[in-house]
């Protein structure tokens, strides 16, 4: 029995490309954000990681990420989506230049806003609040597909994934801001009948798109 866990995080967008706080915004895929999905299908298929089961954000960056992955390598398979994995809500920084807000607040605590497991941005949520919300989803909807067998995709953000990861893999808050998936990536488990992780992989770490 397979039971793997595929995390992937969306194609570049347009707002990825900006560099600015995305958060809650629905921006659409760049052409590198489209090529970067194709790579992750291509990668996904050398690996003979064909999902049963693909879950997706709300946000149409990760739909259109996930829809070429079905499309190109399993048309019948069903995708589900859930505000549960949407990006981690940047509040008053969403949409702002990220280089902007440095200088305004300064290099440290924009680092701060952006890596750490308890800041959070103003009128916005820290990684731990994502956490908050992705983990039962995870719990609920996501681990039980995976451990009846099912090798399961899910196509989400940064940050929704980061906080996923960090739970997974026990990484200590403090050492949270250590995770990072780029844009295109995907991280693989593999899990042991009781959820626990028997091991852990870079399947893509970087799409060599430009």
């Amino acid at each position: 029995m397979t039971r793997r866990l595929l995390l992937a995080r969306h194609g570049q967008s347009t707002t990825n490309a900006a560099d600015v706080f995305t958060g809650w915004s629905d921006p659409p895929l760049t052409g590198r954000g489209v090529a970067e999905a194709h790579a992750m299908t291509a990668a996904l298929a050398d690996a003979g990681a064909v999902p049963d089961i693909i879950f997706t954000s709300s946000l149409q960056r990760a739909i259109h990420s996930a829809s070429i992955v079905r499309d190109e390598l399993c048309p019948l398979v069903e995708l589900r989506s859930s505000e549960a994995l949407d990006e981690r809500d940047y509040g008053d920084l969403t949409g702002l230049n990220k280089a902007e807000i440095a200088i305004r607040y300064g290099a440290e605590q924009t680092r701060t806003w952006r890596r750490s497991w308890t800041a959070a941005p103003p009128h916005g949520e820290s990684l731990r609040d994502t956490a908050a919300r992705v983990l039962p989803y995870y719990l609920r909807e996501i681990l039980p597909a995976v451990l009846s067998g099912q090798t399961v995709l899910v196509v989400a953000h940064g940050n929704s994934l980061r906080a996923l990861m960090i739970v997974l893999e026990g990484v200590p808050p403090a050492a949270a801001e250590t995770i990072e998936i780029g844009t295109g990536a995907i991280r693989s488990y593999l899990m042991d009948p009781s959820s626990a992780i028997a091991s852990a992989s870079w399947l893509l770490r970087h799409s060599g798109v430009h």
